[in-house]
């Protein structure tokens, strides 16, 4: 790529995936100088879209003897986290020699960006990976940087539509730095960039509004005869046990509402019957049916728990759940579709519920937003339209415009990709809450004075005000490279 530009900033986009970081960054105004996928198919959408192939391996570009990566003013990744070696906490850099993180410090080291944006999964903030944490915060701070030791941990659904938020609960950890060589900050707690961003407060998320849904019928997204007759019957459920609860309910100051726990028919049994078994009386073929232990002291609390609430139900509602069985052919369903998680509330209807069909059980959730999509196959269904989350509704959930294109590829690697992807409108905001965290910092090098202009100064709130159009530029970019050489 030529380095001539008139863009404010430059930027690397390392893992790149689909392009998540680049939507927000083109959408900035800046001009990408490297970037780097090692999934061909991933980079081949990133190239329809963006005009550049991103196609490589980071650990061949960045490392002891090559540095193939132009200097930069701010570098992004999401990359993979990986186990540092706790032998050698005091080692800095060299502690994370052999993992994909080393690779990046390596680029840090020489170009040393303005501004370094990661993104990973919640649980690198969490306590198992505790040290790895610490090496991340130390090794920036020993390349001169300014980050919390705090992480910032953010969802676009907590942020309101207009200002890029989407209904998907993707919780992910950001790590922002700034370089501050000369300390001009020091003494100053680094915060984390979003502790005062506004909250969407007293407000709910509305799918069909918001995201938006497809009201017509979407090609691929269908469920089965199998999917459906499963449905039906827990819907047949919820119906049936609604009014059995609230008649049940004597609490004024709590509203009715059906079992949170796992509701898992194959463990119902009445209570009588557990309590005899766990006295080590009871039957043993419920014992040896449920794959249990001899005694009630080897099963583990949270399954004890887990027993002793499904037997408590079904005793209580025995005449309920046993015409609810009679009226449906349980034992012909897998396993995993003999189990309900409702997370549902007072919600009135299965149908009207966000269904996952998990290896753990059918899940149903309020259908006030989504879970996070995930790079395997539990794809959510919207009840209230029978069917599954169409390809461009998961776009749309990641923040990218409807004219973004992937091409001819199959649906289940465009869930995927986007599954493994960073929301736009989490990258837009954390980018300008960074900023205006370290103005102090950015205004004493030209260019970070240039990073403020074109992020926080001269761009609107919400990315989805230019995205369209950046998106259309990066394919006239594919287009023209696509056109036959003349001879």
């Amino acid at each position: 790529m030529s380095t001539a530009s008139t863009a404010p900033f430059k930027y690397i986009d390392l893992f790149a995936g689909i392009g998540g970081f680049a939507a927000a960054l083109e959408a900035f105004g800046g001009e990408c100088v490297y970037s780097v996928e090692i999934d061909e198919a991933a980079a081949k959408v990133y190239e329809r879209n963006w005009g550049h192939s991103p196609l490589g391996d980071i650990t061949e570009d960045a490392n002891d003897v090559v540095m193939r990566v132009d200097a930069h003013d701010l570098l992004v990744a999401g990359f993979p986290c990986q186990p540092f070696s706790k032998s050698g906490s005091q080692r800095g850099m060299d502690e994370t020699r052999g993992t994909l993180y080393w690779n990046i410090l390596k680029i840090i080291q020489a170009h040393h960006p303005t501004v370094v944006l990661l993104e990973n999964v919640r649980n690198l903030a969490g306590p198992r990976h505790k040290h790895e944490w610490d090496v991340i915060i130390k090794t920036l701070r020993d390349e001169g940087y300014r980050v919390s030791a705090t992480p910032a941990v953010f969802s676009p659904h907590l942020l309101p539509l207009e200002r890029g938020g989407r209904p998907q609960v993707r919780e992910r950890v950001f790590i922002s730095a700034t370089y501050d060589p000369n300390g001009i900050l020091d003494g100053v707690p680094a915060e984390p960039p979003l502790l005062n961003l506004s909250m969407r407060e007293g407000e709910e998320w509305s799918l069909s509004a918001d995201l938006p849904l497809d009201a017509k019928p979407v090609a691929g997204t269908e469920l089965s005869q199998d999917e459906i007759c499963w449905l039906e019957a827990w819907a047949d459920f919820v119906s049936t046990m609604w009014p059995a609860v609230r008649s049940a309910h004597e609490d004024p100051n709590k509203p009715a509402t059906l079992p949170g726990f796992p509701i898992w028919v194959d463990r119902w049994i009445k209570m009588e019957s557990l309590e005899r078994w766990i006295a080590g009386t009871g039957p043993a073929p419920y014992r040896q049916s449920l794959d249990l232990p001899e005694s009630w002291d080897d099963v583990p609390a949270w399954k004890q728990n887990f027993l002793l609430k499904n037997a408590a139900f079904y005793t209580r509602y025995k005449a309920q759940l046993d015409a609810w069985i009679r009226r449906h052919d349980l034992d012909s369903f897998p396993a995993s579709r003999r189990k309900l998680e409702w997370q549902a509330q007072q919600t009135e209807s299965l149908w009207d519920c966000v269904l996952q069909l998990r290896p753990s059980g059918i899940r149903a959730k309020r259908p006030t937003h989504l879970p996070a999509l995930v790079a395997i196959t539990q794809t959510s269904i919207i009840g209230s339209l029978r069917r599954r989350l169409s390809t461009r509704e998961a776009a749309r959930l990641q923040g990218l415009p409807d004219n973004f294109d992937f091409g001819g590829q199959s649906d289940a690697a465009t869930y995927r990709q986007l599954g493994n992807g960073v929301n736009v409108g989490a990258v837009w905001n954390m980018l300008r809450a960074h900023m205006a965290r370290d103005r102090t910092v950015l205004e004493s090098t030209v260019e970070g004075r240039a990073l403020l202009a074109a992020i926080l100064h001269d761009a609107p709130k919400t990315p989805d005000d230019r995205l369209e159009a950046v998106v259309a530029r990066g394919q006239s970019r594919f287009a023209e490279k696509m056109l036959p050489v003349a001879v």
